[in-house]
């Protein structure tokens, strides 16, 4: 399971610090705030990286340009002192390299900004008064607008993309709502229940999903007068305008129950007549449809496999494209062994744009669009960043999101085919980590047990004297997926236990994506198998590789399939002084039919767990039938809304270890779902997670110097 650690993501001094907008009575007045009233402040003067930091770090996301290429809007997340982070629009300037808040003061609400066809008007997601919905706003943020209402789902529908877009010339915009389906309400009293998939993609506030439909809508931006554009009982996301402004690409699955079989296929839609035609009818799935230049390509991302999952697919998507009047399918991006995302055409239609994971990073790429080699856009590999996203224009500007092993994504500017390193647009961070002492990153391999080479992170302690006779802990941190990777960019996680004095160690294991597809499929009917081992493996490789590492206090961490693997190596050996899983699984057989991603483990292993033997090499590796072998202290961290892992799975677990004599102890966070995502919370779970360490590293817990403990 893909575990996001959001990625979104105290005295009245040190929330005034991190959060100027609240008030000392308001501060004083929360119970959750109030209990850290003896927390320092991070001082300015303060070294190493901070608990506390997480609630003034922020980061660039969805970078785009203006028609002309010279200024870029783009979302900044804004932690805030209680709750999830905000999303506030900023504007930047590209020659000057200079950024601040649209519309004046912190930045507008919002997100998903979009500039008009003509470069006077951006349109984005925000709020008016009690309303959520599309609004339009002049170029400096002023006389905002809303033209169009939009509704929601909790329906589980992975890989939806762009949910509104300016018609090419400027008069309208398409966007994806939500409308009620004909099934009956599951808010009564019994509470109804017929569908397959009733488990929603995130539980809060609904603890089943809602039975609503995406459908297509097109406003036009003058009138407001809104049409809906399709209909019926299968859900249509993800859109692109054709370029002559007369049809929208679009996904849907047309399965005969959507909710048992996950298959996206590219369809376009006349707006005018509604008239619709099926462009892609596979097995397998498509995902983010992108119209040619010229109207007579649509780029995709594509699978080629029969079985997908709505979760994390076994199968890299790669770069492909449709010639949309003859159905001819091109894999443009099977020159690159790797997993290809975030597709987009150049201006002139000459060439396709993606980026790639490879050996725990994230490059920009680009292919011709009639087929060819591949060249490296950027960052320098040397340069070891993440892209996220990225924008392009006609004048050849390239502005994309970076994160870095010294900070969280920040805008630079990349030119196609050149060595030098990108220019940064904006410092979010600079006046606080440029006073924070950022712990080293080291890549390393080793073969592991088979002799597989496998590629491993070591984020040293700051102040490390390797020469010196003193050891220092390590934390083994595992990555969720299982098909995703770890990399050197900024954690700051692991820079916090860096400035502890500890190491941490994240493994990229077989089934991990970045290493082609032969790595991501080596995991194949064997969880919890080969790649634990080679997490052993690349902890033992660490160890003789860096002396200073202390053997004797090493912890396991990990969120999701992360947290599945450290509730399987306590099974597996005692070697580990204290373990903290976040939304683990101990029992792979009640998850199968817990989880809200019920096709999942039939990718994994081929079939249904009731076919071919599956439940019993499923009950074979589940971490719960070895219980008896826990030696291992547990902290079992989960969100009280988590639909994708259920927190049955920690009660399993729980109950299983005190009844085998060992110490376990159980978090469990309101209001949070499969990855934590309120700033509070966050930082509470860090704290937590250090004086557990803290407590089972030594006889006599140690003190901290941080405190954001909610009481």
């Amino acid at each position: 399971m893909t575990y996001f650690t959001t990625r979104r993501s105290t005295l009245a001094l040190a929330i005034a610090l991190v959060a100027p907008g609240l008030s000392a009575g308001a501060i004083l007045a929360n119970p959750a705030i109030a209990a850290s009233a003896s927390a320092p402040a991070a001082s300015s003067e303060t070294a190493n990286v901070q608990i506390n930091d997480l609630f003034a770090l922020r980061r660039a996301s969805d970078p785009q340009l203006s028609p002309d290429g010279t200024r870029v809007i783009f979302s900044v997340s804004q932690p805030v002192a209680l709750g999830v982070p905000q999303s506030l629009i900023w504007i930047g300037d590209v020659a000057a390299r200079t950024a601040k808040p649209w519309g004046g003061g912190e930045g507008v609400r919002g997100g998903s900004a979009r500039w008009s066809p003509d470069g006077t008007r951006i349109a984005y997601r925000g709020r008016s008064g009690d309303k959520s919905g599309i609004l339009v706003a002049n170029a400096d943020g002023s006389n905002p607008q809303m033209i169009a209402e939009l509704r929601g789902t909790n329906e589980l529908l992975p890989g939806s993309d762009d949910d509104f877009l300016w018609s090419p010339d400027g008069k309208r915009i398409a966007f994806v709502s939500a409308v009620d389906g004909p099934e009956p309400s599951m808010d009564g009293d019994p509470m109804v229940i017929t569908r397959y998939g009733y488990r929603p993609m995130n539980g809060y506030p609904k603890r089943f999903v809602d039975n609503r439909r995406l459908h297509l809508f097109v406003v036009d931006v003058a009138s407001r007068d809104v049409k809906q554009i399709t209909h019926g009982l299968r859900s249509e996301h993800s859109i692109d305008w054709s370029p002559d402004g007369r049809k929208l690409a679009f996904l849907s699955n047309y399965e005969p129950d959507p909710d048992m079989t996950f298959n996206y296929d590219i369809s376009v839609v006349d707006v005018d007549s509604g008239a619709i035609t099926r462009v892609t009818e596979t097995k397998s799935a498509e995902y983010a449809p992108r119209w040619s230049p010229d109207g007579k390509t649509i780029a995709f991302l594509g699978l080629k496999r029969d079985k997908t999952s709505s979760e994390t697919n076994m199968e890299d998507t790669h770069v492909w494209t449709i010639d949309v009047a003859s159905g001819q399918r091109r894999e443009l991006g099977a020159v690159i062994d790797n997993r290809q995302s975030r597709a987009a055409w150049s201006p002139d239609g000459r060439w396709i744009y993606f980026t790639v994971q490879a050996r725990g990073n994230v490059g920009l790429y680009r292919l011709p669009a009639a087929g060819g080699g591949v060249e490296r856009v950027g960052p320098p590999a040397t340069m070891r960043a993440d892209v996220g996203g990225f924008s392009l224009q006609k004048n050849g500007t390239i502005v994309a999101a970076l994160a870095t092993p010294g900070n969280l994504a920040e805008l630079y500017t990349l030119k196609p085919n050149r060595t030098d390193p990108p220019v940064a647009i904006t410092s979010l961070n600079a006046n606080i980590l440029a006073k924070r002492a950022v712990g080293e990153v080291s890549a390393f391999t080793f073969r592991s047990f088979d002799g597989r080479e496998v590629e491993a992170f070591l984020t040293k302690p700051v102040g490390l004297d390797p020469w010196a006779a003193k050891k220092y802990p390590l934390i083994v941190m595992i990555h969720g997926g299982p098909h995703g990777q770890q990399g050197p960019t900024f954690n700051h996680k692991a820079q916090v236990y860096a400035a502890r004095g500890w190491a941490a160690l994240m493994v990229n294991y077989r089934g991990s994506t970045g290493y082609g597809q032969g790595f991501s499929d080596a995991i194949t009917r064997d969880q919890n198998g080969g790649e634990a081992k080679d997490i052993l493996a690349g902890l033992d490789a660490a160890s003789a590789q860096n002396p200073w590492i202390d053997t004797d206090r090493l912890g396991i961490e990990g969120g999701s399939y992360g947290g599945q693997l450290t509730n399987w190596l306590i099974t597996q050996t005692p070697r580990f002084k204290a373990a903290i899983p976040w939304a683990g699984i101990s029992n792979l057989v009640s998850f199968n039919y817990t989880s809200s991603y019920h096709d999942y483990l039939e990718q994994e292993y081929g079939g249904k767990p009731h076919v071919d033997g599956i439940m019993d090499m499923l009950w074979e590796r589940s971490p719960i039938r070895y219980v008896q072998n826990v030696k291992t202290p547990v902290m079992f961290g989960h969100g009280d809304r988590d639909f994708d892992v259920d927190p049955s799975e920690d009660d399993q677990f729980f109950i299983a270890l005190r009844d085998v004599g060992v110490e376990a102890m159980m978090l469990r966070y309101p209001r949070e779902g499969h990855g934590m995502r309120e700033t509070q919370h966050i930082a509470d779970f860090l704290q937590r997670s250090i004086d557990w360490y803290e407590t089972h590293f030594s006889s006599e817990p140690r003190t901290t110097t941080v405190n954001t403990r909610m009481k």
